[in-house]
Parts: C-alpha cells; sequence; structure tokens
C-alpha cells in the first residue's frame, strides 16, 4: 500500500450482502479507502481489503475496526435469529467503534414504525410497532441514538423500504419474481395487486450511506434513504413486464404461507410483519432529498436495471428465459 493511499480515511463495511457489497463499490468508485467485513472475508472487490471475521467477538469486532473513520453496519441476520442475536450483535459494535473513534452508519428498517393504516411514513413518524421484531429494532436504534446523546459515538440511522435491485435476492421485490417474469413462470405478489408499496433501489441505498458516512451534522438522527413515491404493485408488475417482454403468471398471498424461496421457516417469522402488504406502505424520503440534493432512482430505470442483471444471473445458472 503506497504512502498515499494509507493516509486516505479508512471506510470499513460490515457485512457483504447486497447493501453492504452495493456500498463498497460506491465507495470505492468514490476514491475511498475500503475494508469490508464477514465472516469469511469472501469480498473479492477490487481494490478493498477483505477481513473475515466474528462480530459476535468483541476482540475480532475492534481488530475488524481498527483505524476506521467511519463504519457502517449493513450486518443481516436470518430471521428466525434477529430478536436474540442483533442486541449482542449492536454491544459488540457500539463498543468497538466507539473504542477507535469512529463514526457509526447503521443500515436500517422501516420496522420500528409498525401498521401505520396506510398513513405515508416521514422520520416523524411515531414509532408504535405491534411485532416481536419490530419492537426489537426501535429498541435498538433508541439505544443507538442515546450512546450518540451521551457521546459515546456518533450514529446515524439510514432506513429503506424493501430493496430491489442487482444481487438483491432476498427480497419480495428479487427471487420471487425476476427469475419467473424472464422464464414465463409464475410471480409471487403479497398481500394485494392494488396495494401501495415502497421500494429502494440497492444503488440508492449504498449512495444515500455513503454521503451520510461523510456528513457528520447528519448524525443523531434516523434519515429515510431516497425511494421513488410508492406504486401499486400491480404497476410494479406492469413494469417488469415491458422490460422481460416475457408473458408470466401471477400468484397474489393474501396471507402468509411458504412460497418458492420463502419457506415455512421463514413465512412464520415474517408472519407478523405481513401488515406491509395488506396496507399501503409509503415511505417518503423527501428530507434526505432536499438536504443532500440526491434524487431516488426513477422506478422504470431500476426495473430495467433489474430485469438485466437477473437475465445475466440466469445465464450464469444455465437458465434460459422464455420467448414473449
Amino acid at each position: 500500500m503506497s504512502a498515499g493511499t494509507s493516509s486516505r480515511p479508512l471506510h470499513v463495511v460490515l457485512g457483504t450482502g447486497p447493501a453492504g457489497t452495493t456500498l463498497a463499490e460506491e465507495l470505492l468508485r468514490q476514491g475511498h479507502r475500503v475494508r469490508t467485513v464477514d465472516r469469511a472475508g469472501r469480498s473479492r472487490l477490487p481494490g478493498a481489503e477483505a477481513v473475515a471475521a466474528d462480530l459476535g467477538s468483541p476482540d475480532a469486532a475492534r481488530r475488524a475496526v481498527a483505524g476506521a473513520e467511519v463504519v457502517y453496519h449493513c450486518v443481516n441476520v436470518a430471521y428466525e435469529l434477529q430478536v436474540e442475536v442483533m442486541p449482542a450483535l449492536q454491544k459488540v459494535i457500539v463498543d468497538a467503534v466507539a473504542a477507535v473513534g469512529a463514526r457509526l452508519v447503521v443500515m436500517d428498517t422501516l420496522y420500528p414504525y409498525g401498521p401505520s393504516g396506510g398513513v405515508p411514513l416521514t422520520e416523524d413518524t411515531p414509532w408504535r410497532a405491534t411485532s416481536r421484531k419490530g419492537r426489537m429494532r426501535a429498541q435498538l436504534d433508541a439505544a443507538y441514538l442515546a450512546a450518540h446523546e451521551a457521546g459515546r459515538l456518533p450514529v446515524v440511522l439510514a432506513r429503506a423500504a424493501d430493496f430491489y435491485g442487482p444481487r438483491v435476492l432476498n427480497s419480495t421485490l428479487g427471487a420471487a419474481v425476476f427469475p419467473a417474469a424472464l422464464t414465463g413462470g409464475t410471480v409471487l405478489a403479497l398481500g394485494g395487486l392494488d396495494v401501495p408499496h415502497s421500494f429502494t433501489h440497492i444503488g440508492d441505498v449504498a449512495r444515500g450511506l455513503a454521503r451520510l458516512g461523510q456528513e457528520p451534522d447528519a448524525f443523531g438522527l434516523a434519515w429515510h434513504l431516497p425511494t421513488a413515491a410508492a406504486p401499486t404493485v400491480r404497476e410494479v408488475l406492469d413494469l417488469v413486464r415491458e422490460h422481460a417482454g416475457v408473458a408470466f403468471g401471477t400468484e397474489v398471498l393474501a396471507e402468509p404461507r411458504a412460497w418458492g424461496p420463502f419457506d415455512d421457516a421463514f413465512m412464520a417469522e415474517y408472519a407478523e410483519l405481513f401488515y406491509q402488504h395488506t396496507e399501503a406502505q409509503e415511505m417518503v424520503s423527501d428530507a434526505f432529498e432536499r438536504r443532500f440534493d440526491m434524487a431516488p432512482t426513477p422506478l422504470p430505470d431500476g426495473i430495467g436495471e433489474t430485469v438485466g442483471w437477473y437475465r445475466g444471473w440466469l445465464a450464469e445458472q444455465g437458465v434460459v428465459g422464455s420467448a414473449a
């Protein structure tokens, strides 16, 4: 490593799922020093340092974030383990980041708000979670902000709706939709076709997280990452059909049950959050867009990009799409 490279601030990304990997790519594109961290050190992004660490271990976590100016918490946990694992993981990560004097950017969800009755969600919406995972997330978020207020470390929360885009498989707008859409199969829709639902493009997640990491004055708050106006599920599937150019069927799940990539174990855990698909869920990101002059990816563009990525991914799996 050259002297010029080593003198640049270090950005450490914890977790190499779709959000963490896309964020690391964005940070590299911006010219930052980047370290990615997961259990196996499996990230192979050119220009990034890949580190293997069990982030449940305080010693391993401190080593993983050593030298960082900004740490991004993009670690995900299996649904059935979240309530048990995430509070302990939070404590280890907060302690480690505080110990090295870095800023912490947390990838967050809409779960703390709970059911809204279809009222649009802003950063000022009260936290009224009714689910186990929603209450747990709200408690974590309150603890993050309390640590910031107490001066332990600068923390900012970055909230997004359901992800979609390249690499995003485990989403309601992911592997349950695009492979079937491109091969003439049956696409899954949750709740109902005419229910508005927000989706956040994974590229906007990455750009938003990277921007927050470089805006110390924005810390101590929760921000909604740039997200296009909520379409109905029918409108989303119409866009998928337009870009895929393939006729496909649709199955609507009015209540949670196992389907395709969502097995019994997942759906049993997701059932308490199914309200997100039976009432309108519109996440408003105006505050972020105004503050940082960053507009969300238009949904037609994002769907087109995602269809293109899935075409390539399916080809790698040896799957050939159907003709229209």
